[in-house]
């Protein structure tokens, strides 16, 4: 025994009183890192599918703005029947464009589909103006709520 005390007053003073964290302690800390993992989890849910139809009105805008450059070159929008795949290869069929400018409207090689991975769909002239674009949301079919609902082109400021 008295070994045992030599070699505990060996070790330094910090040490021997230094205290460590209780087990309670420890479980508080781990509780509290849960329910803040849970809170930004819970918040953060949405985001992707808020992410999508943000993305979703930006391609309308973008195709919007090439339409209206094909327009401003040829005197028209393409037809319904042309699409939208008109912005990117001059169409065969309906009325031809005069001067459809090299390299299509768009900058790219193809039409882009709607962030759920669905074509656009294009009317010209369209039900709500000179033409409609609508994106069907995270269903792919018409109507419905929430992140399901439809994204139209003359619903967008």
């Amino acid at each position: 025994m008295k070994i045992l005390l030599q070699k505990i007053r060996i070790l330094p003073k910090a040490t021997m009183n230094a205290q460590g964290f209780t087990l309670i302690e420890l479980m508080v800390v781990i509780v509290i890192l849960g329910i803040l993992a849970t809170f930004v989890t819970l918040n953060l849910r949405d985001v992707p599918d808020e992410a999508k139809q943000t993305k979703a009105m930006v391609d309308i805008k973008t195709l919007e703005a090439a339409l209206e450059m094909y327009r401003l070159h040829n005197g028209m929008y393409p037809g319904t029947e042309q699409g939208l795949q008109a912005l990117v290869e001059p169409p065969s069929s309906g009325t031809l464009p005069k001067k459809y400018k090299e390299g299509g409207y768009l900058g790219k090689s193809t039409v882009p589909t709607d962030p759920w991975g669905n074509d656009f769909i294009y009317l010209s002239p369209g039900v709500h103006g000179r033409f409609d674009i609508i994106s069907y949301g995270a269903d792919g079919v018409p109507e419905g709520d929430g992140f399901n609902s439809d994204i139209n082109s003359w619903e967008i400021e």
